[in-house]
């Protein structure tokens, strides 16, 4: 009856109740307001109730949140299936991390035999203690011997192979915050079973920030990007690797015989297949590209020639708009003059949206409130050494608010998040125009709007091309990540996400910018691009044996080191020697995909 009471349970449980026809299923323990936090804004915590049923010689673990109650009052119902834990048998849990913190709630963290994780539950009123008794009391568990707050479940390993392969460094840093629940897949691989849970520690990574004139290193951990793409992006953690990495150990269907063979190619190439980089586009160029009425004749020419050398920075403004879709290949002068002229207006009605909402209707707005107060917080820290946002009362940094609230409610499902600042600043600098700022800041979050999504899905898919690509091109490297537990490639994490932004100087940013969004070679050059960085400090790694936390210390000093037009070359010749065999390793809809006939009508 308890699994039938909810018609959550309609669907995800059938199976189930299938065999407790044979079987009958008993509530073994229930806890009420056990809570997830989403986010770290109190007010979008989500409550529901933690059941363990007890069906034959199974253990089953359930969440759900409430209906109705006043905390969980804004949940849609799509994102309540989202956050829902469907019965999960303890058969497929590996260990189970308590938290007792000695001010704040006890929580405990479920970690799957996949690798993968269900998101903190926390216990307001208590209950941690009465859940792993009642665990223990149906299923074999034991303390870890590395990390006394760690329960492995089903712990039946060689006790010497678990002995030696406790020998291991740890390799972690302490949970910030933690995304919505991360979906549960079978594992593929029995070498799951064979991985053990380490202890936590806090460590922060160093961030760099540029501008045209000179780079100037600022450590501020509220800057940082990690994993957790939410509203707030807290530091890469030891424990979210280990419950995430097994994310990207599936074989890319290759056979062994293939790989080892393009990647011996490919070494014997050394990459000379890059060609050398031109001068940058100039207006007398561009020119010849136009026909009298101002359409691009040949889009594809156009695409080769930015890709091997960008743009002149003073053409900079009328090519970025069409580069990234806002106007298209076909127009017009007029239609363009035209277009800016509607999506102004546009733009004016939406930025009105916010401008309205009075003292008092803000006060009953949290939403509104704390993205507003997020925002602020960014936009004053945002490449302000930079002689376009420096100095205090700075115009153009009231402009990069002004946009980044008036996206927020455009786009008022993805909101805003840590790292959009970072997107919009050198096009804000290129367009100087705010309606133009906007309408290419939303054509590009189109193609990178994934990178923020909650259930990192965006992320995580581009990661995990990312290592195929690796295990594809550089079968030695991909061999050490391996043997040292980085195949999760977090370490690239701030790459992809804010697209290298902090990794080269302003100018050299927006280059590598401008050849990415030709999408000439590949929609997926960045990926190339991380490859190519890492293929050519792959002796460093490996030769100093770097371990993930010195990796990612070492990947973020590269900051302002990387040749970007040496890297480019890489890129291009990684690019061109995977082929079809690299474009397999990119699952369809990897961002930043687009409908590349809707812009590239004309080949």
């Amino acid at each position: 009856h308890d699994l039938s009471d909810d018609a959550d349970y309609a669907q995800q449980s059938a199976s189930m109740m299938d065999r407790g026809k044979r079987s009958s299923s008993s509530i073994v323990y229930l806890k009420d307001n056990v809570t997830i936090h989403p986010t770290q804004f109190a007010s979008e915590r989500i409550s529901g109730r933690l059941k363990l049923i007890k069906q034959g010689s199974s253990l089953f673990m359930t969440w759900i949140p409430y209906k109705g109650q006043s905390t969980n009052a804004r949940l849609s119902e799509k994102d309540r299936n989202l956050y829902t834990i469907s019965p999960v048998p303890f058969a497929d849990v590996r260990s189970i991390r308590r938290h007792t913190p000695a001010l704040g709630w006890q929580y405990i963290i479920v970690v799957l035999s996949s690798g993968l994780a269900f998101p903190p539950l926390y216990f307001y009123n208590g209950g941690v203690r009465e859940f792993l008794a009642t665990v223990k009391q149906h299923v074999f568990l034991v303390r870890s011997a590395e990390d006394a707050n760690v329960f492995l479940a089903n712990d039946f390993e060689n006790p010497l192979r678990r002995t030696l392969s406790s020998l291991e460094l740890p390799r972690a840093v302490s949970i910030a915050s933690v995304p919505s629940p991360v979906s549960v897949r079978e594992s593929t691989s029995r070498e799951n079973e064979e991985r053990t849970d380490v202890g936590v520690r806090d460590e922060n990574a160093s961030t760099s920030r540029y501008n045209g004139r000179q780079r100037q290193k600022v450590h501020d951990p509220a800057r940082d990007l990690s994993i957790h793409v939410l509203e707030k992006f807290s530091l890469v953690t030891k424990f979210a690797r280990e419950t995430t990495s097994q994310l990207f150990w599936e074989t890319n269907g290759f056979d062994t015989f293939e790989r080892t063979n393009t990647n011996q190619e490919f070494d014997k190439l050394s990459l000379v297949w890059g060609k050398p980089r031109q001068p940058p586009l100039g207006l007398e160029e561009w020119a010849t590209f136009l026909d009298s009425e101002g359409r691009v004749v040949d889009s594809k020419a156009l695409r080769k020639r930015i890709f091997y050398g960008g743009i002149e920075h003073k053409l900079r403004r009328e090519v970025w708009a069409i580069l990234l879709g806002y106007h298209t290949y076909e127009s017009t002068y007029a239609e363009r003059k035209y277009l800016r002229s509607i999506k102004k207006t546009e733009y004016e009605t939406i930025k009105n949206q916010w401008q309205s909402i009075s003292p008092e209707q803000a006060k009953r707005f949290t939403k509104f409130r704390e993205r507003k107060g997020l925002i602020e917080k960014d936009v004053v820290r945002t490449d302000r050494s930079l002689f376009f946002y420096e100095g205090d009362d700075n115009p153009n940094v009231n402009l990069l608010r002004d946009i980044l609230l008036t996206y927020s409610f455009y786009n008022f499902d993805l909101g805003y998040c840590q790292g959009m600042s970072d997107l919009l600043s050198p096009i804000l600098f290129v367009m100087e125009e705010e309606s133009e700022s906007f309408w290419c800041f939303v054509a590009l979050m189109e193609r990178l709007g994934p990178n923020f999504n909650r259930d990192q899905n965006g992320m995580h898919t581009q990661l995990f091309a990312l290592s195929k690509l690796v295990e594809l091109l550089d079968i030695p490297l991909h061999n050490y990540f391996k043997q040292n537990d980085c195949l999760n490639y977090f370490f690239c994490f701030r790459w992809i996400l804010i697209q290298f932004k902090r990794e080269f100087e302003y100018e050299k940013t927006m280059r590598l910018w401008e050849v990415l969004w030709t999408h000439y070679l590949s929609e997926h050059l960045h990926l190339y691009v991380c490859v190519a960085v890492l293929k050519r400090y792959r002796g460093k790694i490996m030769g100093e044996q770097m371990d993930f936390d010195t990796l990612l210390k070492f990947i973020n000093e590269l900051s302002g080191q990387i040749d970007l037009d040496a890297t480019l070359r890489d890129a291009e010749a990684l690019c061109i020697c995977a082929g079809e065999n690299g474009a397999a390793c990119i699952p369809p809809g990897t961002p930043p995909s687009l409908p590349v006939d809707l812009f590239y009508s004309d080949e």
